[in-house]
């Protein structure tokens, strides 16, 4: 913009012509002086010269925008992206139509909270016809722990979509769309990544599933040891897969006990970064997500799913566009079913606190193994 013809400005011919004469052609020409070098240059008067900047300022100065034109754009640019919806009305609503494509949706909470009931859920609805509202395609599912089950995701779909799982055929033909693999170790799951990239070129891949990312990572670190250089590649394909196919990806993770040296690294959940020994060791019990600050980073929708007085929620903890809401849900033969629409507004440290009662599977932060308390 800077090097744009002063002759092509609009300016009045007399003051142009001068210009031209001073041999100031572009913007850049003129915006560079002041306006008393102007004004010696062009032998021109300061009101003269005060108004000419002003017209080229304008000119070549990109528009403003206000934040709601920022905020209706973004709301505009996700939309056209695409979303897989949950069948979660409140949740749906709340994500502005459901899991985004294109970014990696994150589902925290203890084991046996719902997290694979969740994941089967959406694989049933990205393999459903376009008709049912799915996505009528293939889905790419990492069975980390071994935990898929067709026979569920066969009882999901025929609870929730009998007109078409009681269908002579359909049922194996929309199992048949949910390719599993399930590799042993992290190694593994990197030569799985590798398949993958060729699995989306060969087939209609819509949706990618990982469950779970901290089970991967179990045992692959001795104590004191970073716990994010390990999987510093792999957050770099998966980002990049789903920005350029396009697909959503979504990935669970548990949650493990916090230590007194951890509080510093977490300040978002637990408050300043300067605290003693004192103020820190209040913390020892609460979870937080497994894999740390950096992965945490990496995800752009956090759903933590949590119980609290013995009833279960999903929460909206971390995303760009949507308010932090928590949602109560049970876990049916048709699996997740929301028991109320509007959700809870959620402030404060809450929106990153993970609730456990009564749940007994967490992780040590010092081991990251699963066990039982």
């Amino acid at each position: 913009m800077a090097s744009r013809l002063i002759s092509e400005m609009g300016l009045p011919k007399s003051i142009a012509n001068v210009f031209a004469a001073r041999s100031i052609k572009t913007a850049k020409d003129a915006l560079s002086l002041t306006e008393f070098d102007l004004m010696e240059l062009a032998d021109m008067g300061l009101a003269e010269v005060t108004s000419a900047l002003a017209h080229i300022s304008e000119r070549v100065s990109p528009p403003y925008q206000t934040a709601l034109s920022l905020l209706e754009q973004r709301i505009q640019n996700e939309q056209l992206a695409g979303h897989l919806p949950t069948g979660l009305k409140g949740l749906d609503e709340a994500l502005f139509g459901g899991i985004p494509f294109g970014v990696i949706t994150e589902l925290v909470g203890p084991a046996g909270i719902g997290k694979t009931q969740f994941c089967l859920k959406l694989s049933l609805l990205a393999s459903l016809p376009t008709r049912h509202g799915g996505l009528d395609a293939q889905v790419i599912y990492i069975d980390v722990e071994s935990k898929f089950s067709s026979k569920r995701l066969i009882e999901i779909g025929a609870q929730s979509f009998p007109e078409i799982f009681y269908t002579r055929g359909m049922a194996q033909e929309m199992a048949g769309r949910i390719l599993v693999l399930r590799p042993a170790s992290l190694a593994e799951f990197t030569e799985s990544l590798q398949q993958i990239k060729l699995l989306l070129l060969e087939r209609r891949v819509k949706l990618l599933v990982i469950d779970s990312m901290a089970a991967l990572t179990s045992g692959e670190f001795e104590h004191g040891a970073s716990k994010i250089n390990p999987l510093g590649w792999h957050i770099s394909f998966l980002k990049s897969v789903g920005e350029l196919s396009r697909i959503p990806i979504v990935v669970t993770n548990q949650v493990r006990s916090q230590s007194s040296d951890d509080t510093w690294r977490y300040n978002f959940q637990v408050g300043t970064r300067h605290r003693d020994l004192e103020d820190t060791s209040k913390y020892d019990s609460q979870l937080i997500a497994a894999l740390g600050i950096h992965w945490a980073h990496a995800v752009t929708i956090r759903l933590i799913l949590e119980t609290i007085s013995g009833e279960r929620f999903i929460k909206v903890a971390k995303s760009p566009m949507s308010p932090a809401l928590a949602f109560p849900f049970s876990i049916t033969s048709s699996g997740i079913s929301l028991l109320n629409d509007d959700g809870i507004e959620v402030v404060g440290q809450e929106i990153s606190t993970i609730h456990c009662d009564g749940h007994s599977e967490i992780i040590h932060s010092d081991t990251l193994q699963f066990h039982r308390q």
